[in-house]
């Protein structure tokens, strides 16, 4: 519970510094105190602020650290997110919060896309403290380590921190970035293998090679290659430590190192393995030569083939947390989803013997979007996470006014069964606590022994078309020929997107007249679930349940990554979706989305070839090129061809008659496809999981979740030599014991007669 007042320390003109283990901290400047509670106003502290420090109220930002999190920012820029502030340091006596000019942030600031929508990351001074966190780490694997800082944020791995404006930008930024891996004197290094990555990369920044006078576990000493050139460094090993410093070093080079671009300084194999894995993030398929190429065009010096193959087998090795630690971290994932994000579901079930079962996980931004800007749809399908436990990931996704994706709620279960379905719609509905019908659209498996409308009363089941003709195809494989099954899936199609009873019937009909085999599956697979001319339910065109697909394809691209890992990347998906869907919007200017604003146009374009006879009343009938007429309520949003009633929005008839009417088409279109309510839909933001470093967790001693059972790998079956039977009865050729010969035996051999 927040309390009434919380004392808010403000401070400026200072910088923040980059510490070893990622954390952010601010020195310098000066500081002021002023108090805010629960009635307090963001303009008028942004008003304070700005009288306190002689700034224009549009010049600067005001930002502060989440509660055990040193390593994003959250912005303050409205009366939300000041009370989000009290509520997460309620507990506290005072907050710290950073007033930040927006000079200063042009120039250095990098954005994190995965955070809120106002998260940034504020500039860190690289020359001689960062050069320690690039260098100093605290695990074994130093190549990781290095690049800790900006994988545990999820951005762009420039170890320097500046924010690149395109990917190649990026990576030219991150070579000059290593130019300060080696500042001097008394710099210290975890231990000798960092020291000799800091190294090479400090000689591929200034453009110089390297050889090793002395190169031990305790002692190192390197000079620049070229002949006669004074450079040199010295780095030992303090007693009784691994830790590395550098005793000698001296800077100048008489050899050109640093002007000339053609020279190719010594890359060890331990580099190329860190850039490799920077490559795999964008690109996880991609070909060691591939990589090969991009790092000689990214960097100027060629890997051999061999090198870049390493990195990659490197890089599918296990994680920094082991695959079963990352179950016995759920609980504690779990427990700061829902503190920073208030409202949020989050379940997580275990058997008797603590192994995993399930988990279902719904942020409240998504319920809160779902309840008030997304039509009462959802798609429900599954996928298979990449794993060597059984691991299932099923999905509820909901679709925004501008028909994109909105993740409502996800699951992780052992096994894709009717039992676990059941409890993932028990625990949706509890989630969106909504009593209106809602609109399912899935596989016909899905609540095949307990229906979807014992958990949600009043819904309606619509069935996967894709996954029907799926099974259309399978069942009829062998009973009609792949031409035959083409024309029959043609007209399957027709008879589930027919509006009207008769078009219907005539498409089942031409089904039967091709295969009465075909005509009487699809006749037995519940048309009523399927048929636009039986469904009930509203499912506004859509007839797959596929559609998240574009949003969790990654899951399967990924390599085995632990199960906390996993959920925690969905839900910085998740962030990064909301983000752009929030920006994107805030540059529309109509009053539709633009997806349905073409739509409308496109029904425009066929009003245009329509007559609609001169009407008294709210009734009119509307005569096409070709005499079918169809009639228009415009009171109760009603055309015979349905198209409207399904759709949510005019068809090319009631266009007709509203045009002649002189009436506005905006007003005879549902709210969903408005642009006020598709901002609705993303006004709440998801706060990022302000976890610890799970990447340097030590192994938890008390075991509170075991992972699943193995998933069992069913290989292609063993292949069976051909034999080559002769056609008709087998007959035994003659061979004879005495003389060895073919064609009689011993008894008629006449060698031996």
């Amino acid at each position: 519970m927040a309390k009434a007042k919380l004392i808010v320390v403000c401070r400026s003109e200072g910088k923040f510094i980059l510490s070893s283990d990622g954390s952010l901290s601010y020195t310098g400047g000066d500081a002021h105190a002023v108090s805010i509670n629960t009635e307090s106003k963001f303009d008028e502290l942004k008003a304070e602020l700005a009288e306190m420090w002689k700034y224009d109220p549009d010049s600067f930002t005001i930002k502060y650290f989440l509660p055990h999190n040193k390593k994003t920012l959250i912005m303050i820029s409205n009366d939300k997110d000041l009370q989000h502030l009290l509520d997460f340091h309620g507990n506290s006596a005072t907050v710290d919060v950073y007033v930040l000019t927006n000079e200063n942030q042009t120039s250095n600031q990098l954005t994190m896309s995965h955070s809120r929508s106002r998260m940034v990351v504020e500039p860190v001074t690289p020359p001689a403290t960062f050069s320690h966190a690039a260098s100093v780490s605290g695990d074994t694997e130093q190549l990781d380590s290095l690049a800790s800082v900006s994988r545990d944020m999820d951005i762009p791995n420039n170890l320097a921190l500046e924010a690149p404006n395109d990917k190649d930008n990026g990576l030219q930024k991150l070579v000059k970035s290593w130019e300060n891996c080696l500042t001097g004197l008394e710099q210290r290094f975890n231990n000798a293998d960092d020291f000799r990555v800091a190294l090479n990369k400090f000689s591929i920044a200034h453009g110089f090679e390297y050889t090793f006078k002395t190169n031990r576990a305790r002692y190192v000493i390197a000079n620049c290659k070229a002949e006669g050139c004074p450079w040199s460094i010295q780095a030992a090993r303090l007693s009784n430590t691994k830790l590395f410093l550098v005793k000698k070093m001296r800077e100048t080079h008489t050899c050109g190192a640093g002007k000339s671009s053609s020279r190719h300084p010594k890359v060890s194999s331990k580099l190329v393995k860190f850039l490799v894995k920077e490559k795999l993030r964008d690109a996880p398929h991609a070909k060691p030569r591939e990589i090969a190429d991009e790092i000689l065009q990214d960097f100027g010096f060629k890997a051999r083939y061999s090198q870049v193959w390493r990195g990659i087998e490197s890089a599918k090795e296990k994680p920094l947390v082991p695959y079963v630690e990352g179950y016995n971290q759920l609980p504690s994932l779990f427990k700061q989803i829902i503190d920073n994000n208030p409202g949020s579901i989050a379940a997580l079930i275990k058997r008797e013997d603590l192994s995993f079962q399930r988990l279902f996980v719904s942020l409240q931004a998504s319920l809160h979007g779902f309840k008030n800007g997304c039509r009462p749809l959802l798609f429900l399908d599954t996928m298979t996470i990449k794993s060597k436990y059984q691991s299932e990931l099923l999905t509820a996704t909901a679709l925004n006014g501008n028909e994109g994706i909105f993740p409502v709620a996800f699951a992780v279960v052992d096994v894709v069964d009717d039992d676990n379905w059941h409890w993932f719609l028990v625990q949706l509905k509890s989630a969106l606590s909504i009593f209106q019908p809602v609109t399912f659209v899935a596989d016909r498996q899905i609540g095949f022994k307990r229906p979807i409308s014992m958990i949600f009363k009043n819904s309606h089941h619509g069935y996967c078309l894709h996954r029907l003709t799926e099974g259309l195809k399978r069942d009829l494989d062998g009973s009609c020929t792949e031409e035959v099954l083409q024309v029959v899936v043609t007209h399957f199609y027709d008879a589930a997107r027919a509006t009207a009873l008769d078009g219907f019937k005539k498409s089942i009909e031409n089904i039967g007249n091709i295969s009465l085999e075909a005509c009487e599956w699809i006749l037995q697979s519940g048309p009523e679930h399927w048929a636009n001319a039986l469904f009930q339910g509203s499912r506004y065109g859509h007839f797959s349940s596929d559609v998240a697909e574009t949003f969790y394809s990654w899951v399967t691209e990924l390599p085995v990554i632990p199960i906390a890992k996993l959920i925690e990347t969905i839900c910085c998906k998740m962030i990064d979706l909301m983000n752009a869907q929030q920006s994107d919007s805030s540059q529309w200017l109509t009053k539709l989305t633009p997806a349905v604003e073409f739509k409308l146009e496109q029904q425009n374009l066929k009003a245009n070839m329509l007559q609609v006879p001169v009407s008294l009343g709210s009734t009119f009938e509307v005569c096409d090129s070709l005499g079918a007429i169809n009639v228009v309520n415009i009171d109760l949003w009603d055309c015979s061809c349905r198209e409207w009633q399904l759709k949510g929005f005019p068809c090319s008839h009631a266009v007709a008659v509203l045009q002649q009417s002189e009436r506005s088409l905006y007003d005879y279109c549902s709210e969903y496809f408005t642009v006020d309510t598709f901002r609705s839909t993303y006004s709440n933001s998801i706060n990022p999981v302000a976890t610890l470093d799970m990447a340097v967790q030590k192994k938890s001693s008390r075991i509170e979740v075991r992972p699943p059972a193995l998933a069992h790998v069913s290989g292609p079956p063993k292949k069976r030599k051909k034999q080559y039977r002769q056609k008709g009865p087998f007959k035994r050729s003659l061979h004879c014991s005495k003389c060895q010969g073919a064609g009689h035996n011993r008894a008629t051999c006449h060698l031996f007669s």
